[in-house]
């Protein structure tokens, strides 16, 4: 048991000062993330020293229910096919230069559009997805219409990883969570609906606070307008993204597992795409299966597996006692608010998943939903509580953007804490 404990903990441990201080390695002519492989190697470790069974890794990761984290990863990486290749062809690019094309050189109708854009297609792809791709954009329209690119960069982060609260595919984690306990589309928007609107307007509200002074600045230039680049393949692309949402909504009612209806539309999209190149130069599979957030596969089942060790060491038994000595809700949502800031939002979802195995119907389910808003909302305090937020800093250095560790948390953390409790209260309500 201690063993077990120990490798977690320094698992833990290297894997935040990795995502902080060396978040890439390069061998040969390949960059690699260091994060799943520090996750990787604490894996084997456990192994190597008969900590973990072979027969219940594999009895685990072949099982046929939804506890298994192989069907959630395909999951999110089905619903990142239809994204990246959306944002390929431009629909993210074209959208966003529309909104600003028709708000011309004030600053608070072009922030207010953009953090409705910005919300809405987070709602319907990913929080992951919508800041790798809106994060270069807005920098290069604050540079040509010479403000400050800080507020708007801010309001992305905190837009994008709000409004992914609010659907089932929205980010990593609530899928691990939601699908781990069966928990379904309509079911999971329903209980999500109140707490994701408290934190979105309050956390909207305080933004426009903080950043007032910047957006009562005139703007000098605007953005060249952006075209779709290949209007059949966008109208595919629209039809498979909806059809896929469409299918996950009514999932329980048709008997589908989420993660197959997502995977058939990708694998769909994926024959549209070779049948089309015969007929066309443009071919954008490759592309798209290179910006595949690969890396969060062995990352997400080497952190099951560690917690699959603390489980069968009772591990999570313990933490389970001490969560229940709070209001079941402000307990789970503010230590997996905390603990997202220390091991990252993924493993924190791992754990607190195998955590909540014991609960009670009713009380599982205050746990469950209250942690998935831990996991998100964590990602506002530090940028060690979600991989959003380090791809989010990472962007911001290649362009040059002076946004660091301790700026990031004091410009956040009035907005975490406060979107936080929001959340909660919202949750609350809705019990």
């Amino acid at each position: 048991m201690i063993a077990t404990i120990f490798v977690s903990v320094v698992t833990s441990i290297l894997l935040v000062l990795s995502i902080v201080f060396i978040p890439k390695i390069k061998i040969g002519h390949l960059f690699l993330d260091t994060y799943w492989i520090v996750a990787l190697i604490g894996a084997i470790i456990l192994f190597v020293f008969d900590l973990l069974d072979l027969k219940e890794v594999i009895k685990a990761l072949l099982s046929d229910g939804v506890m298994n984290p192989i069907k959630i990863v395909i999951l999110f990486l089905s619903m990142s096919v239809l994204s990246l290749f959306l944002d390929e062809i431009g629909f993210f690019r074209y959208i966003a230069s529309w909104v600003h094309q028709r708000t011309k050189s004030k600053q608070l109708p072009v922030f207010l559009s953009l953090y409705l854009v910005i919300s809405v297609l987070t709602i319907f792809t990913s929080n992951d997805i919508i800041i790798l791709t809106f994060t270069p954009f807005l920098c290069y329209f604050a540079k040509n219409a010479k403000i400050n690119p800080i507020p708007y960069l801010v309001m992305e982060f905190i837009a994008a990883n709000t409004w992914s609260m609010l659907l089932v595919i929205g980010n990593p984690t609530n899928i691990y969570l939601a699908s781990m306990y069966q928990i379904d589309f309509l079911l999971y928007l329903q209980k999500m609906f109140v707490p994701t609107l408290l934190a979105g307007i309050g956390s909207f509200i305080l933004m426009l606070i903080l950043f007032r002074k910047n957006l009562q600045k005139p703007m000098e230039q605007v953005l060249d307008k952006v075209a779709i680049k290949n209007k059949l393949l966008f109208t595919v692309g629209m039809i498979h993204l909806l059809l896929c949402t469409v299918f996950l909504a009514i999932s329980n009612y048709i008997g589908l597992e989420m993660w197959l209806i997502s995977f058939g539309f990708a694998v769909s999209l994926f024959v549209f795409l070779l049948l089309f190149k015969k007929k066309s130069s443009e071919f954008y599979l490759p592309i798209v299966v290179k910006r595949m957030p690969w890396s969060l596969m062995p990352f997400v089942i080497s952190m099951f597996l560690i917690v699959l060790g603390l489980s069968k060491y009772q591990v999570t038994n313990s933490l389970l006692e001490f969560f229940n000595n709070f209001p079941t809700i402000y307990s789970f949502g503010l230590f997996s608010f905390l603990f997202s800031n220390l091991i990252n939002n993924i493993p924190m979802s791992v754990l607190f998943a195998e955590i909540i195995q014991p609960l009670s119907a009713l009380t599982l389910e205050k746990a469950l939903f209250a942690s998935i808003i831990g996991s998100n909302v964590g990602a506002f305090l530090t940028p060690v509580g979600a991989l959003a937020g380090m791809m989010w800093m990472g962007m911001l250095k290649k362009e040059s953007i002076n946004f660091g560790f301790k700026t990031f948390i004091r410009t956040n953390s009035l907005l975490a804490l406060a979107s936080i409790i929001l959340a909660l209260v919202g949750l609350m309500i809705v019990f």
